[in-house]
């Protein structure tokens, strides 16, 4: 039996470049086979839709799983099987989640743009303020007292104003974000399942948030986070919102994770300045130096953004597939290859490393955070890149 823990480990391995057209389920039947594909060893989100779109339906990407897996070497395949997706609805049903399928009425409209859209979203709460104006606020969980009440602040304004306040769930920032926001719309984005609140502290919180609010996961029922699962996570939390506000963020810290993704998906990056001479604050200030927005007030990210207008949400004719350029395995593994090759113990700027590539920047960007989380390479100071130590 597959273990639904064991799904998204590692960078998936891209098979079918072939575009198709996506239809979303249409019935528990196509749930089903959705969710299995998804679930299989080996099959992560890109994955995912290159069967779909080499395939056609859920059902014949499963059934060609078994000799694909064999064409790239891997004897032996068994695709998830239906007892696992079975238990899974059964936990949702439990729970009261339910399923939100790329292509459906109510798939929020922003993700689509991202390169690396989930296919599948487990929902608790209120989905319809999917369609309202979002923003994100992120930043550290050991926040500062300032941070906090910054937090607290712009985030009730900032609902006050129209925007649903977009974040996740954790300690400090994320925390006071959430509550500030409960009462007018708040998502808090779950890096393992849904129905998994962590940290167990905001257990309250998060009974409180799928009450008024909303709680995302594109993770199996029940799956506790690990550590590899939320720079994955914060993909999604940039990919909802028009833009994103870091109000405290170290040098080194998922907060910057979360901008780049924003930066690399076309959203706009907003940070809160900090006391040089506060740890807590470089991250904040470094993004500022770098061209990001300096936030005072919630007056400066509508400034920047403009006021809150309902978003439109595409009928299914019109939903565009996933912007993702067809790739293969050989192609990430060269272009892995290339990078580190270029890199050394000496930093370099990002934008001439993708100069010296000629390669896409988008593509070159989602390699480096792979190369990244996988500890191969390292940031530096302004946004310079190096080999790890």
């Amino acid at each position: 039996m597959v273990n639904p823990q064991e799904t998204e480990s590692g960078s998936p391995v891209d098979l079918f470049p072939s575009p198709h057209p996506l239809t979303p389920p249409q019935c528990v039947e196509d749930e089903l086979a959705w969710l299995r594909l998804l679930r299989s060893r080996r099959v992560g989100v890109s994955t995912f839709f290159r069967l779909m779109d080499e395939h056609g339906t859920a059902q014949a990407a499963l059934e060609a799983l078994p000799e694909v897996a064999s064409a790239a070497g891997v004897s032996k395949y068994q695709p998830c099987t239906m007892a696992v997706v079975e238990d899974e609805m059964k936990r949702a049903r439990f729970a009261g989640a339910r399923l939100i399928a790329y292509g459906s009425p109510e798939y929020p409209k922003p993700l689509t743009d991202i390169p690396d859209a989930p296919p599948l979203l487990w929902a608790m709460g209120d989905t319809s303020i999917l369609a309202r104006p979002m923003v994100a606020l992120v930043g550290a969980r050991n926040a500062s007292s300032l941070g906090t009440r910054m937090a607290r602040k712009l985030a009730g304004d900032l609902a006050e104003a129209g925007f649903v306040v977009v974040s996740g769930l954790a300690r400090g920032v994320d925390t006071a974000a959430h509550m500030a926001a409960l009462d007018k719309g708040t998502i808090s984005v779950m890096a393992g399942g849904v129905d998994v609140i962590y940290p167990t502290e905001n257990t309250v919180l998060g009974e409180e948030i799928a009450e008024k609010g909303l709680r995302l996961s594109e993770q199996a029922m029940g799956l506790s986070p690990q550590a590899r699962h939320f720079p994955r996570r914060n993909r999604i939390i940039s990919g909802l919102a028009q833009a994103v506000v870091v109000v405290e963020a170290a040098a080194k810290s998922g907060s910057l994770i979360t901008a780049r993704n924003a930066l690399d998906q076309g959203r706009d990056v907003l940070a809160v300045p900090g006391h040089p001479f506060d740890a807590r604050a470089s991250g904040c200030n470094m993004l500022i130096r770098d061209g990001a927005v300096l936030v005072r007030g919630a007056n400066d990210v509508i400034e920047a953004i403009g006021t809150a207008k309902p978003a439109v949400q595409a009928p299914i004719a019109e939903i565009p597939e996933p912007a993702r350029t067809p790739r293969s395995h050989a192609d990430h593994l060269a272009l892995h290859a290339q990078i580190l090759s270029r890199l050394g113990p000496s930093p370099m700027a990002e934008d001439q490393l993708i100069r010296d590539l000629s390669a896409d920047p988008s593509q070159v960007s989602q390699e480096l955070v792979d190369l990244e989380l996988d500890g191969r390479i390292q940031r530096q100071p302004g946004g310079l890149l190096s080999l790890a130590n």
